[in-house]
């Protein structure tokens, strides 16, 4: 008798971002399909596993490196039988990685993916997109577009990704059927720019056309945008997010920074006087528009009359969500040509202190919240509460909801009308409106 033989098991780790977490669930989805048994949480005792590695920032190279490292030694007792490395930081620094760590197997770029399918053997070379092996459940990102056109000076993304490519319209929108035929309740588009989109392919922007189509489709779920870039950004989407329900009243647009000298330097394409333009536009067209930037301190040259022009920015403009980070000198960039000469203790300072007004907004705002009904995605359960989101809150980085009893565990994944009974600087406490 011929017993069949057991497949081999595969466990593909992700870092960094989002865009990082959709290669992975396509290079799952196609490893499936050549007939790996497919884990995404079962760090040990795998035959195989690939991560998938982040190599943008200082921080996230180095938590690759420990990643990497840590299932090196996996590895050496045993317990794993091949490790692979992909994505940014073995496309950034491949020779450096083989070198510094021998025990990895094989090292891949970010378009290497069938690469990594020869080298495991698999008879499936084919991309099965639409189809995605999605690990995140009742939401799922869609990355309408690849690398990027924009050339900032502190960003080392065109080296690693390469120019912008925009997908075909078509085949975005294929993907979006599948995922929403899937039973995913949240589409979250994404790309390194969304605003960019269509013109390399269209030689105009396309955003517009593919967010009415999507809303059109499909008017149960929710379609949420990140990463819009500010200069040149795509008007024509604000009727749309105004008009249909099912696009959130949600932008992620990173401004970076607001002093105009700094804007320059990081060659942003916008200076302060089109910020506020644009801000008071977007607010304007779409009343009640939650809006999430993203803030650098720290950049070379910032002087701390520099950083209060940013501190003035973040206090009158008052963002619904903010993010802030240090800035990170990465060589062969443009900014690297310039003197890191703000000190760490000095960016530290700077990041918490502009948390620290953020924080006090947020409170602010959950507060006005307060006795109003919202709708909420409840993503599980965390102890007494059902957690969840609003409209205005994108998973992982923003604010949550906490359902307080009674409730049914069953809602997970579902759209439920509750009331904002209180709050803090970060989550709002509700209760179900029968």
């Amino acid at each position: 008798m011929i017993r069949n033989k057991k497949p081999l098991s595969v466990n593909v780790v992700t870092l960094g971002c989002s865009k990082n977490l959709v290669d992975s669930e396509n290079l799952m989805a196609r490893l499936t399909k050549g007939g790996f048994d497919v884990k995404a949480d079962d760090p040990e005792d795998t035959d195989i596993v690939i991560i998938n590695t982040c190599g943008f920032i200082h921080d996230a190279r180095e938590e690759s490196i420990d990643t990497i490292l840590e299932y090196a030694a996996l590895k050496s007792q045993g317990r794993i039988k091949k490790l692979l490395v992909m994505g940014c930081l073995s496309q950034r620094y491949p020779k450096e990685l083989k070198t510094e760590i021998p025990e990895a197997d094989g090292m891949f770029g970010v378009e290497q993916q069938s690469d990594i399918l020869t080298f495991l053997g698999s008879s499936c070379h084919d991309q099965v997109i639409p189809s995605r092996f999605v690990t995140t459940g009742h939401y799922a990102y869609l990355k309408i577009a690849e690398g990027c056109d924009r050339h900032c000076s502190f960003c080392a993304i065109p080296m690693i990704r390469g120019k912008h490519k925009s997908r075909k319209e078509d085949d975005i929108l294929n993907e979006f059927a599948f995922l929403t035929g899937s039973g995913v309740k949240e589409i979250l588009l994404i790309s390194q720019d969304l605003s960019y989109y269509g013109y390399d392919l269209y030689r105009e922007s396309r955003l517009a056309s593919l967010l009415e189509k999507m809303a059109k489709s499909r008017d149960d779920i929710w379609i949420r945008l990140h990463y819009a870039y500010p200069s040149r950004f795509p008007e024509d989407i604000l009727p749309l997010i105004r008009e249909n329900s099912n696009i959130c009243r949600y932008l992620d647009i990173p401004f970076q920074h607001i002093s105009d000298p700094i804007l320059k330097s990081m060659r942003r394409g916008i200076n302060k006087k089109e910020t506020l333009e644009l801000i008071d536009k977007i607010r304007s067209e779409v009343p009640g528009i939650a809006l999430r930037t993203s803030l650098m301190v720290g950049y070379p040259g910032e002087s701390e009359a520099m950083f209060r022009e940013l501190v003035r920015f973040v206090e009158e403009t008052r963002f619904n969500r903010l993010g802030v980070f240090t800035y990170s000198q990465e060589e062969n960039t443009e900014a690297a040509k310039l003197m890191d000469d703000v000190p760490a203790g000095i960016k530290q300072e700077r990041m918490d202190i502009i948390m620290g007004i953020q924080e006090k907004i947020s409170e602010d705002l959950n507060r006005q919240m307060t006795g109003k009904d919202i709708r909420v995605l409840i993503d599980r359960r965390e102890g007494e509460y059902l957690v969840g989101r609003t409209e205005f809150d994108s998973p992982e980085v923003d604010n949550e909801v906490l359902i307080r009893k009674p409730w049914d565990e069953s809602w997970i994944g579902s759209f439920v009308k509750a009331r904002a009974e209180d709050s803090g600087p970060y989550e709002l406490y509700a209760g179900i409106v029968s």
